[in-house]
């Protein structure tokens, strides 16, 4: 097969997706790498040529490389995880209103365009989590104890964009980090980027059942195949508070081999998990013609367009690399 895996310059030598690269290339397959942050690429002739069987994403959530993601997919290309999926849990206004409308145990969110607008939260709330909401890695989350506190931090939060605020669950100090990977799940606990003080940094651990449960319907609500799911125990049960498309899968056995043949599986026979996503949601009787936005995606009433690849031209040598 002939893949091709946009990969961001923060990950150049990150295990994932380095070590799944070798891995295909040594199975004989061919892997082209674009990256979107440096790469000047004509979208319209020579990346979307038809040419490759599978493109997959491994990037920072604000960067480039999911909007030409987006574009194999409206012409018909194969990608891993589904293109919309991915936007739809990157931005996590939109995957909160997603996940508690299908019944996903989130925290209640508000979501404001500029900070000072989360003073309108009532003090009852607090303790809040603000975070922006396209960040990603533990990217400026903030533990607010009081509305002081907010006020002190709103020169901090100014050059944020969009921001999330949930209630604080209260927790051990740790997340339970949930890969899952070839239809498996693995748990491991990490330390939570709200108390880094915490006296273990991480462990691979046992994962209850109420749990995996959680997991495997975040999978299916969200349309996606190879994902993470940050979950906190707290005093009511288990509750999400991120969900990751394609993440380290740290300490999950195996986990360059299990990756790799997941992507093969994928780009052999799509996802799974996005046409139960399409199943699980109720279009509206009408749509207009335009292209999906993220607003779109959460109706799940939009296909991208059938359009039929182009027969010739490939991905610009100055914007390839094999590994």
């Amino acid at each position: 097969m002939r893949l091709c895996f946009l990969v961001e310059e923060q990950y150049r030598r990150d295990g994932m997706p380095v070590e799944v690269i070798r891995q295909l290339t040594s199975w004989g397959h061919r892997v082209d790498v674009v990256r979107p942050g440096s790469s000047l690429l004509r979208v319209s002739e020579d990346v979307w040529a038809g040419t490759h069987d599978a493109w997959v994403l491994k990037t920072v959530s604000g960067g480039p490389g999911l909007t030409l993601l987006e574009a194999a997919a409206a012409l018909g290309m194969t990608t891993v995880n589904d293109a919309r999926s991915i936007r739809g849990v990157r931005d996590k206004a939109l995957a909160a209103a997603v996940g508690r409308s299908r019944g996903l145990p989130l925290p209640q969110t508000w979501a404001a365009a500029r900070p000072e607008l989360l003073a309108e939260i009532p003090d009852s709330e607090y303790p809040l989590v603000v975070k922006p909401a396209d960040g990603s890695s533990g990217r400026a989350v903030h533990l607010v104890p009081t509305p002081a506190r907010l006020a002190e931090l709103l020169p901090v939060l100014a050059g944020e964009g969009m921001l999330i605020a949930q209630p604080y669950v209260p927790n051990s100090g740790m997340d339970l980090k949930v890969y899952a990977v070839g239809g498996e799940l693995y748990a491991t606990e990490r330390r939570s980027p709200l108390h880094p003080d915490h006296a273990i940094r991480e462990r691979a651990v046992p994962l209850p059942a109420e749990v995996a449960a959680v997991v495997a319907r975040t999978g299916a609500v969200y349309g996606l195949d190879l994902y993470g799911v940050d979950v906190l125990l707290g005093p009511d049960g288990p509750v999400i508070v991120d969900v990751n498309d394609f993440p380290s899968f740290r300490r999950v056995p195996d986990a360059t081999a299990r990756v790799a043949r997941a992507v093969l599986e994928l780009a052999r026979g799509g996802s799974r998990s996005a046409e139960a996503a399409e199943r699980s949601f109720v279009p509206p009787a009408e749509l207009p013609p335009p292209a999906p936005t993220s607003a779109e995606w959460h109706e799940g009433a939009v296909e991208a367009p059938a359009m039929p690849r182009p027969r010739t031209s490939q991905v610009p040598a100055a914007a390839r690399e094999r590994i």
